[in-house]
């Protein structure tokens, strides 16, 4: 059911399943619970590209063939969730947990991959389907222990599916930023930065194909019921997109693998990666058909470096009090500094370090009491929040004890054998698996005090970070 020779393995390498991906998102988020659950917790509006690689990864620890990485990926889920819980903006609860909304997320993902392969002209026989169901059925019993709230017949699932669809979806908000607003301020992956003319211009053209594409495949009783517009010729232009992306597939599959090409995304041409020349060769490139392009468009110049940067001498390495508040706290994007930002921080840090969850429980009560901590001193006006404002107005207080003692978790996941310095192996260890950057020139040892420094200094000094940037800042 799971791994290679598995129905979901031969599709999770298709190009076409980007397409299906984003549509599965849209109807994910037009549930209500899922919908304020992510505009509450969710970092996707902030960090799309680290939210779209940690799904991946999660994908593939939860189809991969190894029982025992898959039970471990559920526990890690499974305590995710168990930490969202909240009402949106009508006072309507929702549970990350509630086994109703989590089968509809994966409803939401069979049912995309039945309907990409029908819009590419190659729609599924019904063995193929009634295997894929049963996969995805598996899916939903590794995290609940059983599937009870998926229909155990393909034919219930299908009336279930439509039950949901006329009875249950909504216009939300978060359909809505997935839909028309995520493209219009998608931020540059890290292979793009500073290619913002090159960026723009893309981003103006993608953006509004793929929200048509969608639009244009979502459900009709649910498009008429929302109020949706649909293009003249969205139809022709959808089954275009699908057709395309399917013709993709002749490409060789290690061209199309989805974790080679967030990864190359998130390449840094200051990475230590042994494919940084490459990257930065491509980036003069890119540079120069960014020049073309401002020379035949109306699109705004790239900006000049600020005197700030220019001060500095390292090519722009600080960041302004309203710039660090937007890029690193400001997690969820919603303006503000609260609770969500910070629990977010522990879980980007906890999953890319896949701890256990005695060390996963030790960085989220290290991360709780600094939110506090930074409440009682940046909380000025009692709304149980931090504006940009008033943290510009206190921005010492970050460095409380508080924060000295998420470093010291930190430094105690990464000190494996227990010695109280970070020798060069685990050194590497970190790097690679939490910011997934090659130090193998790196042969010295890292104290505890050199580390609780390093990290304070990033998170209080506003200083950019080779280490931390990719972490917490980029999106």
């Amino acid at each position: 059911m799971f791994g290679p020779g598995s129905e979901f393995h031969e599709f999770f390498h298709d190009p076409r399943w980007a397409l299906a991906m984003i549509r599965a998102t849209v109807l994910e988020a037009a549930h209500p619970q899922v919908g304020a659950a992510l505009i509450d917790n969710s970092t996707f509006i902030t960090h799309p590209w680290r939210r779209l690689r940690n799904t991946l990864v999660s994908l593939q620890r939860m189809w991969g063939a190894d029982e025992q990485t898959r039970q471990r990926e559920a526990e890690r889920l499974n305590r995710l969730h168990a930490r969202m819980s909240g009402a949106d903006d009508r006072h309507r609860p929702y549970d990350a947990m509630d086994p109703a909304v989590r089968a509809w997320v994966v409803a939401t993902l069979f049912e995309s991959t039945v309907t990409m392969c029908r819009l590419s002209g190659q729609p599924l026989e019904q063995d193929v389907m009634e295997r894929l169901y049963e996969e995805f059925r598996g899916f939903l019993a590794a995290l609940e222990g059983h599937a009870d709230h998926l229909p155990a017949s393909l034919t219930d699932f299908w009336r279930y599916y439509d039950r949901i669809v006329e009875e249950e979806l909504e216009n939300t908000e978060a359909m809505r930023i997935v839909l028309y607003k995520l493209f219009d301020h998608l931020p540059a992956p890290a292979l793009l930065n500073g290619l913002p003319t090159l960026w723009a211009a893309g981003r103006a053209v993608v953006g509004p194909v793929v929200g048509a594409v969608t639009v244009a495949s979502l459900p009709e009783p649910f498009r008429r019921r929302a109020g949706l517009p649909e293009l003249p010729g969205a139809q022709t232009l959808m089954q275009g997109a699908y057709l395309a992306a399917g013709l993709a597939r002749v490409l060789p599959e290690s061209w199309r693998r989805p974790e080679a090409i967030t990864d190359l995304l998130a390449l840094s041409p200051g990475s230590d990666d042994q494919r940084a020349r490459t990257v930065t060769a491509l980036r003069d490139a890119m540079h120069r058909a960014g020049a073309l392009i401002r020379l035949i468009s109306p699109l705004p110049p790239e900006p000049e470096p600020t005197a700030a940067a220019a001060a500095d001498g390292r090519g722009g390495q600080r960041r302004g009090a309203e710039e660090f508040f937007a890029e690193v706290l400001d997690q969820t994007g919603n303006g503000y500094l609260d609770w969500p930002d910070l629990a977010a921080m522990a879980r980007e840090l906890s999953t890319r370090l896949d701890l256990d969850e005695p060390e996963e429980n030790r960085l989220y009560d290290a991360f709780a009491a600094w939110w506090r901590e930074l409440q009682a001193a940046l909380d000025t006006d009692g709304d149980g929040r931090v504006s940009a404002q008033e943290y510009a107005a206190a921005v010492p207080s970050l460095a409380g004890p508080a924060l000295i003692k998420v470093a010291e978790v930190l430094f105690d996941v990464t000190d494996k054998d227990g010695n109280q310095t970070i020798d060069a192996e685990e050194y590497r260890a970190l790097f690679r698996t939490a910011f997934h950057r090659d130090t193998a020139a790196s042969g010295t040892t890292y104290t505890r005090s050199a580390f609780v420094k390093d990290f304070v200094s990033f998170m209080t000094g506003r200083r950019r970070s080779s280490p931390y940037d990719p972490l917490l800042a980029q999106a």
